[in-house]
């Protein structure tokens, strides 16, 4: 693939996963009331607008101002420009890895976006399935969560590979 094309395709696809977050997010907060609880699929799927001023679970959410914006806000900045260059810079690497990171990527813009206009995180889905019970998440954390597993993945068919 011309590196032109290949760069363009990684910044759409990190683009493309913040921007599904965040038109998820517009319209939970647009159609569904602070607390209010939706049932989609019985108790099992359900959703409900919360926001999240700290990290993953609220994590960090008690830490002063100057320290929380360090920490989830600035950090994280230079930790996704720094994602993105490592993709640009680095035409060589497997695919899967690639898509890997633009999803952790895409999906940590979509959040730092919200905490940088907004001040907190909009979740608003939450899945209760017998053995499978989450927190309340939104769709920037399953792209995240997505692009991890897509690089343990990765990792474990390169070692795999390695040792054959």
């Amino acid at each position: 693939m011309k590196p032109i094309l290949r760069n363009v395709s990684i910044l759409l696809l990190v683009l493309a996963n913040a921007g599904c977050d965040q038109l998820s997010k517009d319209v939970a907060r647009k159609n569904i009331a602070y607390h209010e609880t939706i049932n989609v699929i019985g108790n099992h799927f359900i959703l409900t607008k919360v926001e999240n001023s700290g990290a993953f679970l609220s994590t960090g959410d008690s830490m002063t101002d100057s320290v929380k914006f360090i920490f989830l806000s600035l950090i994280p900045l230079l930790a996704l420009c720094y994602g993105i260059y490592y993709l640009l810079k680095n035409s060589q690497l497997n695919t899967l890895l690639v898509l890997g990171i633009c999803f952790v990527i895409g999906g940590g813009l979509g959040n730092l976006y919200d905490r940088l206009l907004y001040g907190s995180v909009t979740d608003f889905l939450h899945i209760d399935f017998y053995f499978l019970k989450t927190g309340i998440f939104n769709l920037a954390d399953v792209s995240i969560m997505i692009g991890m597993i897509m690089l343990v993945i990765h990792l474990y068919v390169k070692r795999t590979l390695q040792f054959t």
